[in-house]
């Protein structure tokens, strides 16, 4: 028998399975509509918001995958998938701020309103 059935590269991947990964996925698919209907001709900055949210997930995706490998390799890729979603929260808070738009706290009302409209799995 070869070293791969014995376990020799430890079970990796499983990474749909995991909340971060599922949050990551609904991220980029809104920022993807987001900026298609609202950012479209802004070149650049649609550009940079959607591939902050593709990184994210991507990241994620490829920091599962080479768990079973390296332990660091999975640390850094989660943490440049930290740093990409990071970027993309800095582009939505931009947008608020040059539109005179008003960024809800987490505890008013509308922020709330929203978190109990949520799926139970969000």
């Amino acid at each position: 028998m070869d070293g791969m059935s014995h376990g020799f590269i430890p079970k990796h991947g499983g990474y749909r399975n995991l909340v971060v990964y599922r949050v990551a996925e609904i991220i980029y698919d809104f920022t993807f509509r987001f900026c298609n209907k609202y950012v479209k001709n802004q070149g650049r900055t649609y550009d940079q918001m959607v591939q902050a949210a593709r990184s994210g997930m991507q990241n994620i995706t490829e920091g599962s995958v080479d768990s079973g490998v390296s332990k660091a390799s999975e640390l850094k890729l989660t943490g440049i998938a930290k740093g990409s979603l990071q970027e993309l929260k800095e582009d939505y808070l931009s947008y608020l701020r040059q539109r005179g738009l008003e960024q809800w706290e987490n505890n008013s009302l509308y922020a709330q309103e929203l978190i109990r409209a949520r799926f139970s799995s969000a």
